[in-house]
């Protein structure tokens, strides 16, 4: 494995879901050139009757099932033993009460060597096992869905984008919406007209100084409508302030 291989482990109770995703497109080639390396483990594999018994009923009461930490504690402790090279491993629960996960938190992740993701389950993992690893809870958004299984495949993808040469151009990453916090400019192809609707004009100039200026203005204005809390923190720069200044006198001048 590659020095800059970052290795995913994905902890689930249904490997099965992932095989078409990671053996597609973009992750499928990321693999064969040893930029990613994805690891999937069962958890039924570490539980200890015959059943294979994952999950049990609640203390206190209460309806769902929740995920026992020994099998969970007992896989983890066999992943970090199974690496060759002495590496940490940032560990991930996947949770509709985490953090919400976004760009910045996925090039953060790229930066690791070794991941797990911890895909929950029922009514969730038992609380012991967060604090026991000292696991980070992440949520995809403010929904529930049936399991930990496509949030993860969401991460990894999202996460795997950020890793050097995952992608054909480099450029594809930073145009991307969100990786420079702002929303992608918009794009068009063959033809110049379709459905009586045009291409805009300096698209089809060739003057690449203003293309460029221009993708820049229509960037910050799709953020400004449909993102606007994106601004609330962000510490303009002077030339984006500017840009601002103008995208307003255009607008003003339109009413």
């Amino acid at each position: 494995m590659k020095n800059n291989c970052l290795e995913i482990n994905i902890l689930t109770i249904f490997p099965n879901m992932f095989k078409s995703s990671f053996s597609e497109s973009i992750l499928k080639k990321a693999q064969e050139n040893k930029l990613i390396k994805i690891k999937l483990i069962d958890l039924r594999d570490f539980t200890l009757d015959k059943h294979k018994t994952v999950d049990d009923y609640s203390y206190g009461g209460g309806p769902g099932m929740v995920l026992k930490a020994q099998p969970i504690w007992d896989a983890v402790e066999k992943i970090k033993k199974n690496s060759k090279i002495s590496l940490p491993l940032k560990i991930i629960i996947t949770s509709a009460q985490g953090k919400i996960f976004d760009q910045k938190m996925a090039k953060e992740l790229s930066k690791e060597k070794r991941l797990l993701i911890i895909c929950g389950r029922y009514e969730g993992i038992d609380e012991r096992i967060p604090k026991l690893l000292n696991a980070e809870e992440i949520s995809i958004g403010n929904f529930v869905v049936s399991g930990g299984e496509l949030p993860a495949m969401l991460m990894v993808d999202v996460i795997s984008r950020m890793i050097p040469g995952v992608l054909g151009k480099e450029e594809s990453m930073i145009n991307d919406s969100f990786y420079n916090e702002y929303l992608d400019y918009p794009h068009y192809t063959r033809p110049d007209e379709f459905q009586s609707l045009k291409v805009p004009k300096i698209l089809l100039s060739g003057n690449h100084k203003k293309i460029e200026m221009w993708r820049k203005k229509q960037s910050l204005l799709r953020t400004l409508i449909r993102k606007p809390e994106i601004f609330l923190n962000k510490k303009l720069t002077k030339a984006e302030i500017c840009l601002l200044k103008e995208i307003e006198n255009n607008l003003e001048e339109k009413e």
